[in-house]
């Protein structure tokens, strides 16, 4: 299992963090999704046999957000 922080642009509501939220736990390999708005950022327990980092970004990007 793996953590990483991944910058995330554009939440500007509780909404926006329980979406993003929503998108990071549903795919196969993510433990932990904690989704910070005052941080902008979003702490995520996976693990990289099954989800790479990069399809964690791209997850956030397609919800309409910009991860980094």
């Amino acid at each position: 299992m793996e953590n990483t922080v991944i910058k995330v642009g554009g939440m500007s509501c509780q909404g926006c963090v329980k979406n993003i939220t929503g998108v990071l736990s549903a795919l196969s390999g993510v433990a932990s999704a904690e989704v910070s708005l005052e941080a902008a950022e979003a702490r995520v327990g996976y693990d990289p046999q099954t989800v790479s980092r990069a399809a964690l970004l791209e997850a956030i990007e397609d919800a309409g957000f910009d991860a980094e």
